[in-house]
């Protein structure tokens, strides 16, 4: 068993096959644009900044795509060795850009199902300081550097690496220092002044979305009094196709638009939303009972 994620089994027989025909994930990339009206997570923010706990586009992103990864949990498989795997966590991988350098860094933030927009909010925040510290070296900076000062082992070491990753062995404190075995990757590029774009989806490692964010733009819309203009935050996403079908990709990301719709809704842990949906459709079934029972029908014949 990989020490990142466990084995999927009893899957449609197409979704088990379909690995051994497309073997790479740059060969299974399906891409999208999803724009977003900004107003509404506009409102949300102003809001939260004037009750001093601001929230950024970042944050409202993260815990959307948080929520629909633990309702829509196949979004957070990935594949390897041909052979489809649930990540064991939600695990974001990102960027960050260190003040007056040249450089910047990558490394991943650990998400609970149970985290709220603020949850969220407060790890990002958290996040970006301790990685753009003067003195910071994270576990990705470090195995670098490590790489580096063995030069003729380099090609060998990653040989070693790809391949234990391959078949499962890759030791945890490897998985844990690449960001490259994530749920998501994200990358935030409007705070460069730049437009989004389809950023590939890694062969090496685990992560099967890749989730861009760009400058906003006005899309048209059709409205009873013609054509208007609305500003709103675009996506550029990238998905593993194997890891689930496209109708169930298409209702995770109408969950999300959903979400941002109505940013108080991340408020909520997602086990309290599940709790009042389940007994919302137990009512239902129950009143469809009594009424059936009444016309002296069966439920079924109802």
């Amino acid at each position: 068993m990989r020490p990142d994620g466990y084995r999927v089994k009893g899957e449609n027989p197409i979704y088990t096959l379909v690995p051994y025909f497309l073997t790479k994930r740059y060969d299974s990339m399906n891409m999208i644009t999803i724009e977003l009206p900004e107003e509404p997570m506009r409102e949300y923010m102003n809001r939260k900044r004037r009750e001093g706990t601001p929230v950024s586009h970042l944050a409202l992103l993260i815990s959307a795509y948080l929520q629909v990864a633990a309702e829509f949990p196949a979004v957070n498989r990935f594949i390897k060795n041909k052979r489809i795997f649930q990540h064991n966590d939600i695990t974001v991988s990102m960027v960050v850009l260190r003040p007056g350098k040249a450089d910047d860094t990558m490394s991943k933030i650990y998400l609970d199902p149970e985290d709220t927009i603020l949850d969220v909010q407060k790890k990002i925040d958290e996040y970006i300081t301790e990685n753009r510290r003067d003195d910071s070296a994270n576990l990705l900076d470090k195995w670098m550097n490590a790489f580096l000062k063995v030069p003729f082992l380099i090609r060998f070491a990653v040989w070693l690496i790809r391949g234990l990753d391959e078949i499962g062995l890759l030791p945890k404190a490897v998985i844990k220092a690449s960001p490259f075995h994530a749920s998501l990757l994200i990358s935030n590029l409007a705070s460069i002044r730049t437009n989004h774009i389809y950023h590939h989806v890694y062969e090496f490692g685990t992560t099967s979305v890749a989730i861009t964010m760009g400058n906003m733009i006005e899309s048209p819309r059709r409205t009873r009094d013609g054509v208007q203009f609305e500003r709103c935050l675009p996506l550029g996403v990238v998905m593993d196709e194997r890891i689930c079908s496209g109708h169930y990709f298409a209702q995770a990301f109408t969950r999300m638009r959903e979400y941002l719709k109505d940013p108080e809704k991340l408020e909520t842990p997602y086990s309290v939303k599940k709790a009042a949906r389940d007994a919302a459709a137990a009512e239902k079934a129950a009143r469809k009972a009594a009424d059936a029972g009444q016309s002296g029908e069966t439920p079924a014949q109802a």
